[in-house]
């Protein structure tokens, strides 16, 4: 069994952030609990099933980073492979397009195979330059044109956003070790999930509050200017107040935040856009309360890679 356990440790900085994550977890189980007694509400039984949801999310995030490394990429290379199987068949494909998708699900293996054992060089290559061709190609060579447009437009991009970006989680293990920090990549990893996770909830609750101007009312109507702005400038401060789980400086995490707040709003209109296309407006129904695991993780998938390239160029470069 210790053989299992990561060489890490439960370092002291991710035994505060986990503390922390768990007491808002209690305290939103209770508030929830009492709310939903003194005025049972749909609101208050909706709320009650996030936080459960929550609960069960946290603790898989929880195991997953105390083991080895391995069983962290394969919980990431799991959620990818999860997303595509969750939207292709939403898309109506016909059958020939159905072989193409197999292809579409062989790369997830590879590409975190690549992050694993740290190709750097084929992993930032395989899916933006070789798959970016090669599935096109394949769709071209079926001899069938019709609608081939649609499905050269989302699988390529289903890849580049779904496998590539997500899959920037798992390089964040191959960073060298930066003197005088001690979270190593299980920190980066916490503090992405909770600035982006955060950031879903703080947009959330300064658009109810303050919420008059829709930031995309054709698209996504509950997301206003008032939410994003308040969301953003939130986690940018929060990015600085955590940033002991990074080497950044404070101005470095200021940037790493306002970036990673940006990038998860864009990653969810990108959701449901596409979402108002197909004319669904949950992905799925695998995480109770919160829809399926393009719900969820639209932001994750936005966000991961612009954060790994900062965090590479402002301490590593």
């Amino acid at each position: 069994m210790n053989k299992l356990i990561s060489s890490w440790g439960m370092i002291a900085e991710i035994q505060w952030v986990i503390f922390i994550i768990l007491c808002i977890l209690v305290v939103s189980s209770i508030a929830w609990f009492i709310l939903g007694r003194v005025k049972p509400s749909k609101l208050a039984t909706e709320l009650q099933i996030r936080t459960r949801s929550w609960w069960v999310m946290c603790a898989c995030f929880i195991i997953t980073t105390l083991v080895h490394p391995m069983v962290t990429v394969l919980g990431l290379m799991y959620l990818s492979y999860a997303l595509l199987r969750e939207m292709y068949p939403l898309l109506k494909l016909d059958a020939r397009e159905r072989n193409v998708v197999l292809v579409c699900y062989a790369t997830v293996p590879v590409q975190y195979g690549l992050a694993y054992f740290g190709m750097s060089t084929l992993f930032l290559a395989f899916i933006p330059v070789f798959m970016f061709v090669f599935i096109p190609f394949l769709l071209v060579v079926r001899g069938e044109t019709k609608g081939i447009v649609r499905s050269i437009s989302l699988m390529p991009y289903s890849l580049i956003a779904w496998v590539y970006g997500m899959s920037h989680l798992a390089l964040l293990f191959q960073l060298p070790e930066s003197p005088g920090f001690t979270a190593g990549p299980q920190g980066l990893l916490l503090y992405l999930i909770f600035l982006v996770g955060m950031n879903d909830v703080l947009q959330f609750a300064w658009g109810k509050t303050l919420g008059r101007r829709p930031v995309l009312p054709t698209v996504s109507p509950n997301k206003t200017w008032e939410g994003l702005i308040g969301g953003v400038l939130s986690i940018t401060l929060i990015a600085v107040a955590m940033r002991f789980l990074t080497p950044l400086n404070i101005w470095q995490a200021a940037v790493t935040g306002f970036v990673t707040a940006v990038a998860g709003f864009m990653g969810d209109a990108i959701a449901s856009g596409i979402k108002r296309d197909i004319g669904i407006k949950n992905s799925g129904h695998a995480i109770p309360g919160h829809g399926g695991y393009l719900d969820r993780l639209d932001g994750f998938s936005a966000a991961a890679a612009p954060f790994f390239h900062l965090i590479f160029f402002f301490c590593y470069n």
